[in-house]
Formats: C-alpha cells, sequence, structure tokens
C-alpha cells in the first residue's frame, strides 16, 4: 500500500553531513575520581551490629504471660525467616530462625529477637514486636557486659 502523495511532500529530507561538531570526550576513565590513579588509603568502615532485643514472658503489671509454651509457639511461627543462603526446602534442617530464638533467662521465658529480621522480612518484625505490644510484654535491650581483661 503506497503512502498518500501528501506525506512524503512533507517529511524532511535526511542530511548526509552533521552540522555540529560532537565536543571532545575526555576518556572514561578520567570521570571517576579513583580510576586511572592509585586508590587512596581508605578509612575502616564502623560496622554496625543489629541490635537484640529480650521479649520477656511477663507483663507490665508483672504477671507472667500465658500459656506456658507461648516462646516455642513465638519463635516457631518465625522459623521460616533465615539468613540469606541457608538451605531450604524438604532437606533443610528443623530448628528455629537464628533472629528469633526461645530461651529461659534468670527462670523467665524470653525470646530473643535479632533486628536483622527487619531486613530480611519487615512484616515479620512488626509481627513479633506487635505481640509483645498487644499482650502488654516487657522488651528490653539487653547491655553487653565488658569483662576485665586477664592479668597474667
Amino acid at each position: 500500500m503506497d503512502p498518500s502523495p501528501w506525506v512524503s511532500q512533507r517529511v524532511a529530507p535526511q542530511q548526509n553531513r552533521a552540522t555540529i561538531r560532537p565536543a571532545p570526550r575526555r576518556p572514561l576513565w578520567t570521570d571517576h575520581p579513583s580510576w586511572g590513579r592509585p586508590a587512596a588509603k581508605r578509612q575502616p568502615m564502623t560496622v554496625v551490629h543489629p541490635r537484640k532485643l529480650v521479649i520477656q514472658g511477663v507483663t507490665r503489671e508483672g504477671k507472667p504471660f500465658r500459656p506456658s509454651d507461648w516462646a516455642e509457639r513465638l519463635a516457631g511461627a518465625m522459623s521460616s525467616f533465615r539468613p540469606p543462603g541457608t538451605v531450604r526446602g524438604i532437606g533443610a534442617f528443623i530448628g528455629y530462625s537464628p533472629y528469633c530464638v526461645p530461651r529461659v533467662i534468670d527462670g523467665v521465658k524470653s525470646v530473643i529477637v535479632d533486628e536483622a529480621l527487619r531486613g530480611v522480612e519487615p512484616m515479620a518484625w512488626d509481627f513479633v514486636m506487635n505481640f509483645a505490644r498487644d499482650n502488654d510484654l516487657v522488651v528490653i535491650e539487653p547491655v553487653a557486659v565488658r569483662r576485665a581483661p586477664l592479668v597474667a
């Protein structure tokens, strides 16, 4: 099907030569400050480790939280959230996630929750924190105890 004659009359003809010269361009490796020259002395980065929070099985009124297996149930619900690269599927180890682990601390059932869970699955982090808030449980951040160096 031929285009109508008026279309070909109104189309601008293509030019064989450029009317504007392209600007000279520096080589790509000069655009980045560290390319093409020795690496500068780098400062060590400070590593920020995620916090670990402890949800205690005691309400703010001081009453023990029931049912008595609440810590195992909560950690079991979070057991599918694991670090990247861990084995999953039918051959995976059955156990708790390292981000949410039940423990007995000073005779009180507790769950240790790693803040890295927030980076893996924010909704799981919200679930755990809302569980503690809705049930009025005590949430603490344990303070790392510095031990005195051994003197020989």
